[in-house]
């Protein structure tokens, strides 16, 4: 997690309008800001026209430099609606390095009642102002991805290879053929005014724009300055000087004529482009999903919603293994510092919470009552309270309580203060996979266990353990979980196994007063058809699948540590309980993404083995067609959205949810190329 960065500040005119108190400049026009907006950004970038002329299922991707009060995107969603196809989707990038709080933003947005509806949604999914990163935000046909970050670092993070030299592209990564960055096709420069915020409007900046434009790509600025004029030029956009809006008496507008513009021959280092995959070939129809548990149903469900036809096939039908538990917890450990993982792990949360949330997973078959983390350990109170201090601004997200406080909020007596996660609450996993599965784009097959992959004619065939044909796609998932391992194209990956067992306790009268879920070193949720559901064990190195009385009695001990109100609790016969496997991996990172084949893409890196750092012309071997969705450990429910939408937007090939570096860290073909760099291999 990123050190607190600073909000916007804001300032309110007579007329109730917020002016920034950084750059001393507007939001929006004193006189008309959302008839500047269709004017400037809708109007002089032709959207109404182009979106009439839309094929039905069409991608049109907006990237905007300064999210503000969100009123471009709200004119953009409501232009988008009255003009382009039903089925067709919008997606909008945006920036902002000082986010306005959800209560500046909600005063705004009151300025324009003709906007509530949607401004009402947007608010509802707008993530705390002290997540910096990427935050992908769903509604129906229109995507937004809004990224709390300096414009130049936000945007760096869409490009598919970072190199040594600024903006120089590698001769074997041509982005029309991998991982596309250049899928913009309007952009709204909308920050500050030039003279007002300098910083922003860089050659950086302009090369950016450039790189993650194509050849149709258009733009549309307020502004008449000559260093913004001059930049696009140089980077080969045609600009247009036109009239402004109201006493604004120039602004710009052009189109991209010379893509190669921006780019030079390499100069010097650049990364090694092992991540990137070839999308080239015709596009994605069908896709087969192996596995009907959390990371299944979820991808199936969010390649459904991209359109695609998806077979989801399943031995024992949807939320079965681990998925299988009568009640799931949506929790991620957050921490006080940041990493890879603390930084993973708080997007996905978040993202879990959303899609949650708007899609009323916590509304039927579940409750958001809350998670009170408490501490595991003394030393652990200090990190909670720095995790409540650096979301300060945001606490409908995260807040310390108390003992007293978080006593009053759980309904039972806790021996300590405690960090609230009053978004959060339990889910009911089995119902969750099967709502997910009832999707009209998915077909289920149950009873078949896919054993073996093989391709001919651009297909994958699916076969079970006997050679006889389950189903056949252009594309395939596996998202089985620990049973990756006996599928030959996934069977290098080192992930390995963990047995946890759940306990399921009568409720008592003290008990019963319980509101919220409590997680120390175990957890506890609330009552649920007069039962606790409490645990799990955590148990390595074993294969064996029935219940134990010793892991029932550890889970009561724990729970009896949170509270003593669980004093009293029993586990009335050994099969109150479940007991299954997580699938869990070295670094506690899932393993998302496409599926490298391993042979050749040791050979190729091989040279890796001699010095890590040797620079490698060329981009990894990877099997078409082929992904992988897997190692949630025991953090389904949190994880598995925000994977699922990944996967997703990989093989549609639409903007990722992700920045670039989160999606080198759940690359699946990360471990061959830490295990060459060590010479393990």
């Amino acid at each position: 997690m990123e050190p607190q960065k600073p909000t916007a500040s804001i300032t309110w005119d007579d007329n109730g309008q917020p002016i920034s108190s950084e750059f001393g400049d507007v939001y929006f026009s004193k006189n008309s800001g959302i008839d500047e907006t269709r004017f400037v950004f809708l109007h002089h970038n032709h959207l109404p026209e182009r979106w009439k002329n839309l094929t039905a299922d069409a991608v049109f991707t907006i990237a905007e430099t300064g999210f503000g009060t969100g009123l471009n995107f709200l004119t953009a969603w409501q232009a988008w609606r009255e003009h382009a196809p039903a089925q067709a989707t919008l997606h909008f990038i945006s920036v902002e390095k000082f986010p306005l709080t959800r209560g500046d933003l909600e005063r705004a947005l009151s300025l324009w009642p003709e906007l509530n509806n949607l401004a009402m949604q947007l608010l509802a999914q707008y993530p705390p102002v002290d997540a910096r990163g990427f935050h992908r935000l769903n509604f129906g046909s229109v995507q937004l991805t809004l990224i709390y970050a300096d414009a130049i670092a936000g945007f760096s993070q869409l490009l598919p290879i970072e190199h040594a030299g600024p903006y120089v592209r590698s001769r074997a990564c041509g982005f029309s053929q991998y991982t596309r960055a250049n899928n913009i096709d309007a952009w709204f420069l909308d920050g500050f005014a030039p003279a007002k915020n300098p910083d922003l409007w860089s050659d950086d900046l302009f090369q950016l724009v450039a790189r993650l434009s194509h050849a149709n790509t258009t733009f549309a600025t307020f502004t008449a300055a000559g260093i913004v004029r001059r930049g696009l030029a140089a980077v080969g956009f045609t600009v247009e000087k036109v009239p402004g809006y109201g006493s604004k008496r120039e602004m710009l507008r052009g189109h991209m004529t010379d893509a190669t513009a921006a780019f030079s021959e390499p100069a010097g280092k650049y990364n090694t482009s092992w991540h990137l995959v070839d999308l080239s070939g015709e596009p994605v129809r069908n896709v087969a999903v192996i596995g009907a548990g959390m990371a299944g149903c979820h991808t199936a469900w969010a390649l459904a919603q991209k359109g695609l036809r998806v077979t989801l096939i399943d031995e024992f039908g949807p939320g079965a293994g681990a998925s299988g538990n009568p009640l799931g917890i949506v929790y991620a450990k957050l921490s006080h510092t940041s990493g890879t993982l603390a930084d993973f792990n708080l997007l996905a949360y978040l993202y879990a919470c959303r899609f949650y949330h708007a899609q009323g997973f916590f509304q039927s078959g579940g409750e958001a009552c809350g998670v009170l983390q408490l501490p595991e350990q003394p030393e652990q109170d200090a990190q909670l309270k720095q995790i409540a201090d650096i979301f300060a601004r945001s606490p409908e997200f995260a807040r310390w309580l108390s003992g007293e406080e978080a006593s009053a909020f759980a309904g039972v007596p806790v021996a300590s203060g405690a960090l609230l996660l009053p978004q959060s609450g339990w889910i009911q996993p089995h119902q969750l996979c099967q709502t997910l599965a009832r999707h009209p784009n998915i077909h289920l097959i149950s009873g078949r266990r896919v054993s073996r992959l093989s391709r001919e004619e651009s297909r994958w065939n699916l076969l079970d353990a006997q050679d006889q044909p389950v189903a056949d796609a252009d594309t395939v998932v596996i998202a089985c979980s620990i049973g990756a391992a006996g599928i030959a194209q996934s069977a290098h990956l080192p992930v390995k196994k963990i047995r946890g067992q759940i306990s399921l306790a009568a409720a008592n009268t003290t008990s019963s007063a319980l509101k919220a879920v409590l997680c120390g070193e175990g957890y506890i949720a609330p009552a649920m058809d007069g039962q606790h559901c409490l645990g799990a064990s955590f148990v390595l190195r074993t294969d064996e699948t029935a219940l134990s009385w010793d892991e029932h009695q550890q889970n009561l001990a724990r729970a009896a540590a949170i509270s003593p109100a669980f004093n009293e609790l029993a586990v009335a016969d050994l099969n109150q309980g479940r007991a299954s496997f997580r699938c869990t991996t070295p670094d506690y990172l899932p393993i998302v993404g496409p599926l490298p084949q391993a042979d050749a893409m040791v050979e190729k890196f091989a040279p890796l083995r001699r010095d890590a750092r040797s620079i490698i012309d060329s981009t990894g071997s990877y099997h078409p067609g082929l992904f992988i969705n897997i190692g949630h450990g025991s953090r389904g429910l949190a994880y598995t959205p925000l994977c699922a939408e990944l996967i997703a937007s990989l093989i549609a090939d639409q903007p990722l949810p992700l920045p670039r570096d989160l999606i080198q860290a759940l690359h699946p073909a990360r471990f061959l190329i830490r295990d060459l760099g060590r010479n393990r291999i």
